[in-house]
């Protein structure tokens, strides 16, 4: 038997060490989507890595803070905006911080990189006469009209994404309430309902009847309405109305709902649960972009006005 070496090879240092640093991209790119998928992950959220990883093309392991440096940079001459280079940034740093938490490599390169600072964006909503005029479009003598009314109601009413709102079933809708399950997450909310919007919901499931689907909101064949359906429907009424200004579509009506929630009094701690928030840091960006409602509020209400 050959005497044994004093310096331990380098599989044998892995095994000290207990890490198993990876060498190549294809293998490191393995142990993330499949960790992604015992965490049980939704497939948009793998996919939108997928597209992340396939945009930036030298998504490399053994890519340092200076190469990402360096990418920021040629994404920012190459004429990306601040929004889309942090989003791809959020999926490099997912796959460096699994990729050193799990001892697959020595330094997480982004580490020490920050997002870029994005400037908040003006986002239209619509005026209360435009809502009503979209109201008024649809022809609630007809189970389409019905349908097409109690769905934007809701959208006003409670503020929720359009596949959430594909997602409801019959059961979920409550006396005073409706249970939501929410898209990035598993987790199910139960968001009050007004007493207007009950009274809708249970006329709409009345003409509704029985169907092959239990969601709540089906197509004219009895078969569940797909978000693509409801996105037409609603780009339908933007063209009857003739709302000129403001885009029409189901994620503005998430943003009319924000700004009357709080100029009617809301909290920002109410909005941010009403919306399904993981960070009060979002909820804050749909109060500070209706400032000038604020201001307006504040001149009324201002508690030193009943002080002199």
């Amino acid at each position: 038997m050959s005497k044994r070496r004093i310096l331990l090879t380098e599989d044998e240092i892995k095994i000290v060490t207990k890490t198993m640093y990876v060498t190549t991209d294809e293998d490191a790119l393995k142990l993330f989507f499949e960790d992604c998928k015992l965490r049980n992950l939704r497939p948009h959220t793998l996919k939108y890595y997928q597209e992340q990883f396939n945009a930036i093309k030298r998504t490399k392991v053994d890519m340092t803070e200076r190469d990402i440096k360096l990418l920021i940079l040629n994404m920012k001459e190459s004429g990306l905006k601040a929004t889309s280079i942090n989003t791809r940034l959020r999926a490099l740093r997912s796959f460096f911080i699994f990729l050193y938490k799990n001892k697959h490599i020595k330094k997480n390169p982004m580490a020490n990189v920050k997002l870029l600072k994005e400037r908040n964006k003006i986002v239209n909503s619509l005026s209360e006469q435009q809502v009503q005029i979209l109201f008024s479009l649809c022809d609630s003598k007809t189970f389409v009209g019905l349908r097409d009314l109690t769905i934007m109601m809701l959208f006003i009413d409670v503020g929720i994404r359009l596949n959430e709102l594909s997602g409801i079933e019959i059961s979920d809708v409550k006396e005073e309430s409706i249970a939501i399950r929410e898209t990035k997450t598993y987790f199910e909310r139960l968001l009050p309902i007004s007493k207007k919007m009950k009274e809708q919901l249970d006329i709409y499931i009345k003409v509704r009847g029985k169907s092959n689907t239990d969601k709540l909101f089906i197509n004219q064949d009895g078969g569940p309405l797909k978000p693509r359906s409801v996105q037409n429907r609603i780009a339908h009424y933007a063209k009857l109305s003739g709302i000129k200004g403001v885009r029409v579509s189901c994620h503005t009506f998430r943003h009319t709902h924000a700004r009357l929630f709080i100029q009617n009094g809301g909290s920002a701690f109410h909005l941010q649960a009403m919306l399904g928030h993981q960070s009060m840091e979002i909820t804050k960006k749909y109060v500070n972009l209706f400032a000038t409602d604020v201001a307006e509020s504040h001149k009324k209400y201002s508690p030193l006005n009943k002080l002199f």
